[in-house]
């Protein structure tokens, strides 16, 4: 099973990424039963990945997840991170900003979640929800109270923004810190029926919200918001990777092999040992295999 899923689904920077051009039904040549073998292959390698980017302690990856609701998020995360080591991993979802956040810039508390040298972060949303969700509800940015009328949310604002996040992740990868960007495309088609079983299956209603349909009629507006970040702000060093959606088992296998392929290009070691620590390690195992 040879499959490139870095290529196929990145958007190169400058390039005339159309959304309504994405199928968000494409699974390319692999089976479902294909995928899910190839998932737990590449699990095992993002294993020991991990472990050595923990050990090598130099670089940190940043994965940033956006989509609509119900394109698969979490679930995402649970299959494709269910066997990392939790001490070199962590999730941090972004919710509604407090009245501490808008004390702040729109990117501040998504710096203080950055990961650690050595550790993969993942964010389940991110900063992109200021060029995203405020976006399409323009009011939102009234919050942070450095503008008084959403007149004031004009083009030019909107670049600012762009070139704020563009600096922000040209700062992060300059300093150690690599980023993929994933957007699960998922269809509206599909999104319904996702929904549905929300509400229909006792065991997932804690899932659905009333708030999720409100949303949902603003989807149009939504895309075009996804298409102007995503051609704004998807860099060579931290590119964008739109994947196809519609079926979970593709968008999990697809992603896995993009995040290995970032974390092999990052040329990872195992610390070397100087003489006198390897000196050290003989003359330990000697008094412990001598132990009485």
């Amino acid at each position: 099973m040879d499959y490139n899923f870095s290529d196929d689904f990145l958007i190169k920077e400058n390039s005339k990424f159309e959304i309504k051009k994405q199928n968000t039904k494409y699974q390319g040549k692999i089976n479902k039963d294909e995928a899910k073998q190839l998932l737990e292959i590449e699990k095992e390698k993002l294993y020991l990945l991990q472990e050595k980017l923990y050990a090598d302690g130099s670089q940190s990856l940043l994965i940033v997840l956006q989509a609509m609701d119900a394109a698969g998020k979490d679930s995402l995360i649970e299959h494709v991170f269910g066997g990392v080591n939790p001490q070199g991993c962590e999730v941090t979802s972004f919710k509604t900003p407090g009245s501490k956040d808008y004390s702040h810039d729109f990117i501040w508390r998504h710096y203080l979640s950055l990961p650690e040298k050595g550790k993969i972060g993942i964010f389940n949303r991110s900063h992109y929800e200021s060029v995203l969700v405020c976006k399409v509800h323009p009011e939102y940015n009234l919050s942070e109270k450095t503008w008084k009328d959403v007149k004031q949310f004009d083009d030019k604002f909107w670049e600012n923004r762009y070139e704020s996040i563009r600096n922000f992740e040209k700062h992060l990868t300059n300093n150690g810190t690599k980023i993929i960007k994933i957007f699960l495309n998922v269809s509206k088609e599909e999104q319904k029926e996702r929904f549905l079983d929300r509400i229909k299956e006792d065991d997932k209603n804690w899932k659905f919200s009333a708030a999720d349909i409100t949303e949902r009629g603003f989807w149009e507006d939504y895309m075009k918001a996804y298409e102007q970040a995503i051609k704004e702000t998807s860099t060579e060093a931290a590119p964008w990777f739109v994947i196809p959606a519609d079926q979970k088992w593709f968008s999990r296998v697809a992603a896995i092999q993009i995040i290995i392929d970032k974390l092999e290009e990052m040329n990872l070691q195992f610390p070397e040992l100087s003489v006198k620590e390897k000196s050290a390690l003989v003359e330990s195992k000697n008094k412990l295999e001598n132990e009485k």
